[in-house]
Order: structure tokens, then C-alpha cells, then sequence
């Protein structure tokens, strides 16, 4: 396993040109908007100049590269949104996503560009929305949960299966949405009834209700048909957590 800090650009890529890989998946990013909107210059060197540096050296190589955008980089107000449908992001976050996805195939058309929706699952690195969620459930604490907030999750797992699809399928853009439209108070719901918690308390809300440093989008369900044709089968949310060991 090698270290690297993606914010050092030269170093970056003398790390690329060392490490000589035969395809490269970027996940990295700086993703919650809300840290974007306070830190606009470290999203943007992790964001957009990173996935660039990335592309350059991957044009340069001829290997194969899919980058992990976001469906952030649409406004919420036209879903389903699909791979040719006019991106109009409304925070920070997913303009520098834009920017990264369109830096990307202006240097390298070959690459993937991946937008995803909402992710969950267990990880040993970085929790998902669902762990702290699972944490004020069952400490009794009022969780309040979005209803005007939608979304088309993946599991970390089926995610990781659409990258691979796409790092041997796709050229251009493709979206990995989940095959159900929730909202963020729907997936609490099912949370509680999953997991069985008993002392579970869940208030209903509205983003206008909730102080945020970036602008969230209300309707981001994606229409992936094109990767489902393509063989990406995503679980539904109520499958996977019957699954996961939380």
C-alpha cells in the first residue's frame, strides 16, 4: 500500500509515473458538500486538479481510467436524470465535480467518468451516512430525516461492482444509480425496522428546516439504464441491510 497526498501535485505525479499502474480507479475526493462549501480551495485541489493531474498522466499511458463524479452535479429539479440530460449544480461541490468530469474527457475522451448516487455499507476507512444515523437511532436521540431530500442509493459493494463494469465497458459518462427512489427520511424508516430498534426516534423535516453551509439538491434519482443494460444489478436498500453486519 503506498501514501500519497493528492493536494501535491508535482508529487502526484512523479507517484504515477513510479508506480506504473495498468488501469487506475480515482475514488478519492473530498465529498461531504458542506466541507466543500467551507474549504473551496482544498475541494478544488482534491477535486479537480487531482482527477486531472490523474487524467494526464492516464492519456499520456493510453491505460484505462474511471473517475467518481457525483450526481451532485445536477440542481434536483428535473430527476430522473440521465448521462446527456445539462448538469446544473447548485453548491460547490458539484461544481467542482463538473469541472473535474469535463477537465477529464477534454484530456483523455477514453476515460469513464462515473457519476454516483448516495453510498452506504460497512468500510474499515470511512463510514457512510448510515452509521451515525444508526447511532442516534439507538441511543434514543431525535434523528430528524429529510422527506423532500431523493435520492437512487447503491451499497458500497454493488458500487465497486459498476466501477469494474465500467473499467472495462464505458468511454464517456455513465450513472450507477440504485434501482429505488428514497428519501433520506424513507431509508430511517427502514433503519429502524431492518435493525429492530426499538427506541428509535425519527421527526420528519425539510431542508428549508436544517442550517447548511451548501445549497442541497431535493430530487437527485438517477436513471442508470444504460449500466443496467450493461450488466450493474444494485440491491435494493432493505436487501442490503438485512446483509450487513452493523
Amino acid at each position: 500500500m503506498h501514501g500519497i497526498d493528492l493536494t501535491d501535485d508535482p508529487a502526484l505525479r512523479t507517484f504515477l509515473q513510479e508506480l506504473n499502474p495498468d488501469a487506475i480507479l480515482h475514488t478519492a475526493a473530498l465529498s461531504q458538500p458542506n466541507a466543500c462549501q467551507d474549504q473551496p480551495e482544498l475541494s478544488y485541489c482534491l477535486n479537480v486538479q487531482a482527477t486531472w493531474a490523474i487524467a494526464d498522466h492516464c492519456a499520456a499511458a493510453q491505460i484505462p481510467y474511471v473517475f467518481t463524479s457525483s450526481e451532485q452535479v445536477f440542481d434536483g429539479n428535473h430527476s430522473p436524470y440521465r448521462e446527456t440530460d445539462r448538469p446544473t449544480p447548485l453548491n460547490l461541490y458539484g461544481e467542482h465535480k463538473l469541472a473535474a468530469e469535463m477537465g477529464v474527457l477534454d484530456r483523455y475522451p477514453a476515460a469513464a467518468v462515473c457519476r454516483m448516487p448516495l453510498m452506504y455499507g460497512v468500510s474499515p476507512t470511512a463510514p457512510s451516512f448510515i452509521q451515525p444515523f444508526i447511532q442516534r437511532l439507538r441511543s434514543g436521540e431525535l434523528l430528524q430525516a429529510f422527506t423532500d431530500e431523493i435520492r437512487t442509493p447503491v451499497s458500497g459493494f454493488d458500487a465497486a461492482k459498476g466501477l469494474l463494469i465500467a473499467l472495462e465497458k464505458v468511454q464517456g459518462i455513465i450513472h450507477l444509480g440504485g434501482q429505488e427512489r428514497l428519501s433520506r427520511y424513507e431509508m430511517a424508516q427502514t433503519l429502524i425496522e431492518v435493525l429492530q430498534i426499538e427506541n428509535a426516534q425519527i421527526q420528519p423535516c425539510l431542508q428549508a428546516e436544517v442550517q447548511m453551509s451548501a445549497a442541497r439538491p431535493r430530487d437527485l434519482s438517477m436513471d442508470s439504464a444504460i449500466a443496467y443494460s450493461l450488466g450493474f444489478h444494485p440491491q435494493h436498500f432493505r436487501e442490503v441491510l438485512t446483509r450487513l453486519k452493523i
